[in-house]
């Protein structure tokens, strides 16, 4: 009985020491690449998470504002860019008259001074729309960006053709398979060294469908995006990387990445091997809400070499934590 338990101690031993040495990132060098930035709608009003739900107006609930830009328009990208930003998500809602918005909500009636389904109005419609009359800080008693944010709301095509050499991450807000179908139509127009920095993320049929029309696009279908950390916790011990996660991204939050297999280095080099992105979210808190990297205390408890994205909320100051250097935006050199 005490021989069995020997080798059965023994077994475990020389298997936890060939994990170790598989997995551990002490036997891989740094890698040279450096952490990149990827601002979420540009640079936004931040607002309140407490108790929010699917459909919570957001734009109700702002925090007291620390500059002048709205999310998902041509100043609030150009923002996050000159800050720092190396990608930028954006949202896009198709339009009543066959065109792209970059806009978030299914409605416009929490932002804007208008009412209705996006997707039901004209391109034209949108853009006469006031994009910051909805904002307050103080449940309702002041609104700083009405009469600010009129003709802000951008279309797909005219973001791409103002930043023709940047990285976005393009987010379908729907689940409709048709908007997948009409969106790789118009990206099939870019040229394909344009079409090669935009990665396009959503529910699994808009984006499945994309992905058949466009099979050299790069895409995060939200049902692949989960299984390929799932099944990466579940197998990456042996060095496997999941289908899921070839060829695309990997979202991991901040909190659950130190536990990954191969976290940091040697886990870098698997998912560079595979053609695939690891971008870092804020820490995972329950629920369908996603966080960003958004304080220097949550940087701080990052490796300060990890070629991944760090998702943010904050670009202008998370950029600067990272002492990256801050160039005025044009908004700010245009406006007061």
């Amino acid at each position: 009985m005490a021989r069995n338990r020997t080798i059965a101690t023994s077994m475990l031993a020389v298997t936890a020491a060939g994990l170790f040495v598989a997995n551990t990132s002490v036997l891989v060098p740094a890698p040279s690449g450096r952490t990149e930035l990827l601002a979420h709608r540009g640079v936004h009003q931040r607002f309140s998470t407490e108790g929010i739900e699917r459909g919570t107006c957001t734009a109700a609930r702002i925090l007291p504002p620390t500059h002048i830009f709205i999310e998902n328009t041509i100043p609030s990208i150009d923002a996050a860019f000159n800050a720092g930003a190396d990608m930028v998500e954006f949202d896009i809602q198709p339009t009543r008259d066959g065109d792209f918005a970059v806009f978030h909500d299914r409605t416009v009636d929490c932002r804007t001074d208008g009412a209705g389904v996006t997707r039901e109005k004209s391109l034209a419609e949108l853009k006469a729309l006031d994009a910051g009359h909805g904002y307050t800080a103080d449940g309702g008693q002041s609104f700083p960006f009405r009469g600010r944010g009129i003709g802000l709301i951008p279309s797909l095509g005219e973001v791409l053709e103002m930043f023709p050499d940047r990285r976005f991450l393009i987010h379908i807000k729907s689940r409709d398979p048709d908007e997948g179908k009409l969106l790789a139509e118009r990206l099939a127009q870019l040229p394909p060294e344009q079409r090669d920095l935009l990665t396009i993320y959503g529910a699994d049929r808009p984006v499945g469908a994309l992905k058949a029309a466009l099979p050299d696009q790069r895409v995060a279908a939200r049902g692949k995006l989960k299984a390929c950390l799932l099944r990466y916790m579940a197998m990456g011990w042996t060095g496997y990387m999941p289908q899921a996660c070839r060829n695309g991204v990997m979202f991991a939050p901040s909190n659950i990445a130190p536990w990954l297999w191969g976290w940091p280095h040697r886990l870098a080099a698997r998912l560079d091997e595979a053609n695939a992105k690891l971008v870092i979210l804020g820490p995972y808190t329950g629920g369908d809400f996603s966080t960003g990297v958004d304080s220097a205390e949550q940087l701080a408890e990052l490796p300060p070499t990890l070629p991944a994205m760090l998702w943010t909320n904050d670009i202008r100051n998370v950029a600067l934590i990272a002492k990256r250097p801050l160039i005025l935006p044009m908004a700010e050199r245009t406006s007061d």
